[in-house]
């Protein structure tokens, strides 16, 4: 009659885990974004006739490349990342990170599963000999159990509880993969804006050394007209004063720059005693011409921290089904069945079996509210992870509307510094001819070459704002990793 009722009750348990199951409530999707472009855009940016004052065309959806910075025809920087993604802790970290969360998603999804578990033992007992003898006519009051048992449990998901947790568990594998792509963007970005940050700075030091020789060379010069009575002291003064604050630049750009070569030996996960060499031109590198302009829908899709947020909101969905579901019935069958003799040899013989078959039902009634009040706080963490979702979205869009308007800038401006840099030049060189016929001194020659020589530098700083605010538009676009051929190795 017993194994009857408890049959029935396995009947009962599998019946309802047949049936629909009650739903938790509404976690609604914030709404794709709505826009079209990222403002008013040229097709293509102003040209300056200097190295890396080429046009820059905006291509509305083309595509961005898996590895976009080989688009600066750099072999010495393409090495420098590949050497980065192979040795950076960053992106070791962020492999270990997702390998953790694809193991726990395995483990929950294994939860749905019945399980079995073996067990043997063995124990030695004595009963007091006020007892009649137990086992033999030989009085024999010490003696030994073995035991052979096998269990299986199961956990009918009847409301989807697991189910909601596997969910749960799959959203944060998920979430973790594009965080783990995030990190390949970032570490990717952070070394070419390292490496165009290095070679600007090189640049602004060759510049303000040829400054410096021509201010030593106009206090020569005042120095001497100064003998002559040709200058007053006042004169003197003024110029070591400007001598003095043009090299007064050096050690800040010289300090930036070995900080520059700190920051990459980071990247590629060395000591600053090893770091890589930073020994890169300007003039070496690229300026691409050609730039891609994704869609919002298309950005949405492929930006890693947004996808991770739309992971996160998915997370954050399942989890108000686990708070749900958890108010809700649980249910659970167990099953056993062993042997147990007085020695190893009769294990199996007749009598030596038993079995035991449980049908469990549990239901909180009473909680003070700790249930409901965590189904509360979860549809909360649900609603923090839409406006958060909603934000990196947005944040995405910005970025992409600030790197096009600042590459926009700098053509503007880089036309503007080489425009005063050809005047500056042709300046110089009408002085020189008239030095060469007496008709100016050597001071307006050389305060002519200190006009040509500033002229220059804001050339420069022109030039690598358009490197590197490129280089922030790839990044923005996201990186282009779903084009990527080559993964980054799991460690």
């Amino acid at each position: 009659m017993l194994v009857k009722i408890r049959a029935a009750a396995v009947v009962a348990l599998l019946m309802l885990t047949a049936c629909k199951s009650p739903e938790p409530p509404a976690t609604p999707v914030p709404p794709a974004p709505t826009a079209t472009g990222y403002g008013a855009l040229p097709p293509q940016t102003a040209a300056a006739p200097v190295p890396g004052g080429e046009a820059q065309r905006f291509i509305a959806g083309l595509d961005v490349p898996g590895q976009w910075w080989t688009l600066f025809h750099s072999a010495k920087l393409n090495a420098l990342v590949d050497r980065a993604l192979a040795a950076n802790p960053d992106v070791a970290a962020a492999q270990a990170a997702l390998r953790q969360a694809r193991e726990t998603y395995y483990a929950q999804k294994s939860s749905a599963y019945p399980t079995a578990q073996g067990s043997a033992s063995i124990s030695r007992q004595q009963l007091p000999t006020y007892y009649s003898p137990p086992l033999s006519s030989n009085n024999e009051y010490v003696y030994g159990v073995h035991t052979l048992s096998l269990d299986v449990a199961y956990t009918p998901d009847v409301f989807g509880n697991l189910r909601y947790q596997s969910a749960s568990a799959g959203a944060a594998l998920t979430g973790q993969r594009f965080m783990t792509e995030a990190t390949y963007l970032t570490l990717t970005s952070t070394v070419v804006i390292t490496v165009l940050q290095a070679a600007e700075l090189r640049a602004q030091i060759a510049t303000a050394k040829r400054a410096i020789a021509i201010d030593r060379q106009l206090l020569e010069l005042t120095r001497a007209q100064r003998t002559y009575a040709q200058a007053a002291g006042l004169d003197v003064l003024t110029q070591v004063s400007a001598l003095r604050a043009a090299e007064a630049v050096i050690p800040p750009l010289e300090k930036q720059l070995a900080q520059t070569r700190d920051a990459l030996a980071r990247l590629v996960g060395a000591s600053p005693d090893a770091a890589p060499d930073a020994d890169f031109d300007l003039d070496a590198l690229h300026l691409p011409d050609t730039l891609p302009v994704s869609l919002p829908s298309a950005l949405v899709a492929h930006r890693p921290d947004i996808a991770a947020a739309e992971a996160n909101l998915a997370e954050q969905s399942a989890e108000v089904g686990v708070a749900y579901t958890n108010r809700l019935p649980n249910f659970a069958i167990t099953a056993q069945t062993a042997t147990q003799a007085l020695s190893l040899g009769t294990l199996f013989g007749a009598g030596t079996f038993l079995s035991n078959l449980t049908a469990q039902v549990t239901q909180t009634f009473y909680d003070h509210g700790t249930l409901k009040h965590r189904e509360a706080a979860a549809v909360a963490a649900y609603d923090q992870a839409a406006a958060t979702y909603v934000g990196t979205t947005l944040s995405g869009l910005q970025n992409v509307a600030d790197a096009l308007v600042a590459l926009k800038s700098d053509a503007d401006a880089l036309v503007a510094a080489s425009d005063a840099q050809l005047a500056a030049q042709q300046a110089l060189e009408i002085v020189r001819r008239q030095q060469a016929l007496g008709a100016v001194s050597s001071l307006v020659t050389l305060n002519a070459e200190q006009a040509d020589a500033q002229a220059e530098l804001n050339v420069v700083q022109a030039r690598a704002n358009r490197y590197m605010d490129t280089a922030a538009l790839f990044e923005a676009l996201g990186g282009g990793w779903w084009n990527r051929t080559e993964t980054v190795p799991e460690r």
